[in-house]
């Protein structure tokens, strides 16, 4: 049943006889028509190389895997600014609306098949120009994402390895390997790591929960004598510093236009609302726990990425449980970056589903390239929550904030002229816009001025520095 805003046909029909002449606004158009779905589906079933094979118990896992591994690990330090709080309802708030723009994402992409990422509904909108501001900002927010999960595979290593080499070198071996795990071709074939990934990184989540309420003060801490610990109801952040960790957490579940190019591997598209209530209420709930207790207990004194915070053994431990879940995010958002250009390149021709010689060059040369400059951008802000911060503000505020608003107006338009409800409903999707652009602007200029004073302060030693960013030395 449509909620209360969405229109029924009779009542679409109704506003259209009384206010507007049908054409383009024809209620059959705006509703969608699903019978014909699978003749515009990007990927057809049963051809060569059959995409189509994604179930929805599987794609939840993916999602949840996209979503459930930085974000984890950068909330804790994005609670010292905003306070416990003002954390848990950010966490919340940010986790609610991230799972109704999903929605919105969804279903415009079920309404209009043939649309194989959030670009694609970019077109369907605002034209082509539109399509590729947006396709550059799916690029680089997915790009930015892989480069995090570098940043975090290196810090890893050296954690495990006491800083036994260059981090340079570090972060140079896992983006070889994150690329050659993400030229496997189709989603469903990487299905197994996305379980692997998500297990693993859980599990060390919930050691670093767990051992941080052994301690009697937190393990970056002084050891001796009074403290400051740093735990407060409520903050009172500067503007720059609660952009941050607005950006912070927002970005954390923010990353649902990277579900949209799995429901064109899925076999029936219309289960995607299940994959996406089941990951996002799992995602929310874990966030705000783990979140909270590890904030509680270290203060200030929480570590980016938050797997460090509970003393070396156990940073040792955590990394070692979860460094297979770093790769696999690292894997996952160089995935969807490489096969949202592979589509875009080879749309329309047989190469996209068959082996030839062409499909595997462009495949394997966009996966390596994208890798490439994800290395270059993660040696270039060496910081894990600065880069995160940045990927939400910079991409994600206009992907996941802006875009479905006008997503929504689109397919809705007519309720601008509907019942009072309908009316508050459509003004308030409108605000969404607004709202991505402040978040955009505001929290671009925030990343941007701590990153700039990081570098100023020393706290930044360097792009392509070789120093330990475990803290393990």
């Amino acid at each position: 049943m449509p909620p209360f805003w969405s229109s029924s046909p009779e009542s679409e029909k109704h506003a259209v006889e009384q206010h507007a002449t049908p054409s383009k606004e024809d209620p059959e158009r705006i509703l969608g028509d699903i019978s014909d779905i699978e003749d515009h589906e990007v990927f057809k079933k049963n051809a060569d190389v059959d995409f189509r094979t994604v179930g929805w118990p599987r794609a939840t896992f993916i999602f949840l895997k996209v979503i459930f591994a930085t974000g984890v690990l950068s909330i804790p330090l994005a609670m010292f600014s905003l306070g416990a709080v003002g954390g848990a309802l950010s966490v919340i708030g940010w986790g609610a609306l991230n799972t109704y723009t999903g929605v919105i994402q969804g279903d415009f992409r079920n309404r209009h098949p043939s649309s194989h990422s959030i670009a694609d509904m970019a077109a369907e909108v605002g034209g082509p120009l539109v399509k590729e501001f947006v396709g550059g900002l799916f690029i680089i927010a997915y790009v930015l994402c892989t480069g995090s999960g570098i940043l975090g595979v290196s810090i890893g290593l050296n954690a495990l390895s006491t800083h036994a080499a260059c981090t340079v070198w570090w972060s140079f071996l896992a983006t070889m390997v994150v690329a050659f795990a993400a030229s496997v071709r189709k989603f469903h074939q990487i299905g197994w790591l996305t379980w692997a990934g998500f297990i693993s990184i859980f599990i060390a989540v919930f050691i670093v929960v767990v051992a941080v309420t052994t301690r009697d003060r937190p393990a970056a801490a002084p050891q001796t004598g009074p403290y400051e610990l740093g735990y407060y109801a409520i903050a009172y952040p500067s503007f720059a510093a609660g952009m941050v960790a607005s950006c912070t957490i927002f970005v954390s579940s923010a990353g649902t236009s990277a579900f949209l190019p799995v429901i064109s591997e899925m076999r029936n598209p219309m289960d995607y609302r299940k994959a996406l209530f089941a990951c996002m209420g799992f995602v929310t709930a874990a966030y705000l726990s783990f979140a909270l207790v590890v904030y509680r207990w270290c203060g200030q004194w929480v570590a980016s990425p938050s797997l460090g915070s509970a003393g070396k053994t156990i940073k040792m431990i955590s990394y070692g449980v979860g460094l297979i879940g770093l790769i696999v995010s690292a894997c996952l958002y160089l995935h969807v970056a490489a096969k949202y250009c592979f589509v875009r390149i080879l749309r329309n021709t047989r190469h996209l589903q068959e082996n030839t010689a062409v499909h595997w060059v462009t495949w394997l040369s966009l996966t390596f390239g994208l890798a490439t400059i994800s290395f270059i951008l993660a040696e270039a802000i060496p910081i894990f929550n600065y880069l995160i911060a940045l990927t939400g503000s910079l991409c994600f505020a206009p992907l996941a904030i802006a875009l479905p608003g006008w997503l929504w107006i689109y397919d809705h338009r007519l309720l601008r002229r509907g019942s009072l409800l309908q009316q508050v409903a459509f003004w308030l999707h409108a605000f969404l816009i607004p709202l991505g652009l402040f978040m955009c602007v505001g929290g671009t200029y925030g990343v941007v001025l701590v990153i700039k004073q990081a570098y100023a302060s020393g706290l930044i030693g360097g792009a392509f520095s070789c120093a330990d960013n475990s803290d393990s030395t």
